[in-house]
């Protein structure tokens, strides 16, 4: 692989790739307004169509919709891999009046750009790289932009699915995990419960006994929740927010619990998914009402993803760097086609501050994760690739 040279050209291209990456920030795209998507994938699709990709827009219901981006000309026949990213931040309309974008140094910080704007930036020039310094990919890449991974990904899901279901391998174009850059080989799967009680109301002054408080029930239950924690096993099972009762002087007929679940194999999913399910009330009278279930499995080790991590490091060495690995606690995309074919995360920007104020990205590292997407693009098909439906 001509390492050498995919270098020069990302330096050389370096002011080019900061002031797109600029461009991307200051057209804010929160997942929560669908029409504010319309800026950052007009970028996108003009960025795309320069490299002579098609575009397609998949329209959402309730999003601002995805893009699917292919080579215009391509055999359908030969192996095929997956880009994925996401258009949209935790940031709502007019963040930049208080959190403007900054270059300074080797800084860069705005709302969206380490998470993940800046994975945006180095897929369009990773394929930019290949295409005009006229490189071969074996395998034919597709792009896969959507506008609501940020809100668990309700709509793009069923398209990223069938996608994986296509192509020998995926990249998850995410941020990196941890001031090092760790490549993300593992996150856990994630799951949320609404847990309802139902009780009875009464007088709680003149006729308390008549009542069947849902408050009290729902203390039971947030203790047998709880107890479901294993911390040996990675395992964590959190009741962040309870809400019920009428007024003081009413015993409660009605309690709601949210619950976060967070597991990192999927074993572990099936078993508290069937713990939460099979709760018992404890008081006679009451009853459970429990809604929501598991949205994202884990992203696991598996042998697949283990040759991806290894090509990975096999990269990294020609640029003479030792690449880590970790795991990461939230879900993402890469859940989802890790389901589906061989698949690694966290190829996106070093830096900090997901979802925080002080978001930023290190732009030498843009650079050089530039480079390493290009070499991973280029790679030969892992020797199991096949599709696995």
């Amino acid at each position: 692989m001509p390492v050498t040279e995919i270098r020069q050209y990302m330096e050389k291209h370096r002011p080019e790739m900061v002031d797109f990456l600029a461009a991307l920030v200051l057209a804010e795209s929160p997942s929560s307004e669908p029409e504010s998507q319309a800026g950052v994938q007009t970028l996108l699709r003009e960025a795309f169509t320069r490299l002579d990709y098609e575009v397609t827009h998949l329209p959402g219901q309730m999003t601002g919709g995805h893009l699917l981006a292919r080579p215009r000309h391509f055999d359908p026949a030969r192996p095929q891999q997956l880009l994925v990213g996401h258009c949209d931040t935790v940031w709502p309309i007019g963040t930049l009046r208080e959190m403007p974008l900054k270059i300074e140094g080797n800084v860069m910080g705005g709302p969206g750009v380490y998470d993940m704007k800046g994975g945006l930036a180095q897929m369009v020039f990773a394929l930019r790289a290949i295409k005009e310094m006229g490189l071969a990919t074996a395998v034919t890449p597709l792009c896969f932009i959507n506008s609501d991974e940020e809100i668990g990904s309700p709509e793009s899901t069923p398209h990223i699915e069938a996608l994986a279901q296509q192509v020998c391998r995926a990249f998850i174009l995410e941020p990196a995990l941890g001031p090092t850059g760790k490549l993300k080989t593992a996150r856990k799967g994630v799951a949320n419960y609404q847990v309802v009680v139902h009780g009875r109301a009464a007088h709680a002054g003149l006729e308390p006994e008549k009542g069947i408080s849902a408050i009290l029930e729902m203390s039971h239950i947030v203790q047998q929740l709880f107890a479901l924690n294993d911390p040996e096993r990675g395992v964590s099972v959190n009741v962040g927010l309870v809400q019920g009762g009428m007024r003081t002087n009413v015993v409660a007929p009605e309690c709601t619990a949210w619950v976060d679940v967070r597991v990192p194999r999927q074993v572990d999913t099936e078993r508290i998914d069937t713990a939460v399910n099979q709760l018992i009330p404890t008081l006679t009278g009451a009853s459970l009402e429990i809604n929501g279930g598991i949205g994202r499995i884990p992203l696991e080790r598996t042998p697949r993803n283990a040759q991806l991590w290894a090509q990975a490091q096999a990269a990294g060495q020609k640029m003479g760097l030792q690449l880590a690995e970790g795991m990461a606690g939230g879900g993402s995309d890469g859940n989802t086609t890790s389901r589906f074919t061989a698949t690694l995360d966290g190829l996106g920007p070093v830096g900090d501050g997901a979802h925080a104020r002080h978001e930023f990205l290190y732009i030498d590292k843009l650079v050089e994760r530039a480079i390493l997407l290009t070499l991973l693009l280029l790679a030969e098909p892992l020797s199991d690739d096949s599709p696995v439906v």
